[in-house]
């Protein structure tokens, strides 16, 4: 299950997985889409705690940099949300 989480001004939208469990951890992936003029969208997702990218497709180095700033200061939320089910007042996709 996918939870909106943010759209942000430059249409990247940002949402997260439900609660992930790995190995006796929680994980929750975060997805960057932003739609793109020369392919369908560009795309990137983050693995927190570990913030490692698993995927990156279109944006540039500064950009991920920006998102994994974005992430680190979100992660609470993301791990809050992802476990109750998302924002209460947001429609899950």
């Amino acid at each position: 299950m996918m939870y909106p989480y943010i759209t942000l001004a430059d249409e990247t939208e940002i949402v997260h997985s439900h609660l992930i469990e790995k190995n006796g951890m929680k994980t929750v992936e975060v997805y960057f889409e932003r739609p793109s003029e020369t392919k369908f969208f560009e795309s990137a997702r983050c693995s927190l705690p570990s913030y490692e990218w698993i995927m990156r497709d279109g944006f540039t180095d500064d950009e991920i940099k920006g998102f994994e700033d974005f992430a680190a200061r979100h992660a609470h939320n993301f791990f809050y949300y992802a476990e109750i089910g998302g924002i209460p007042f947001a429609e899950a996709i």
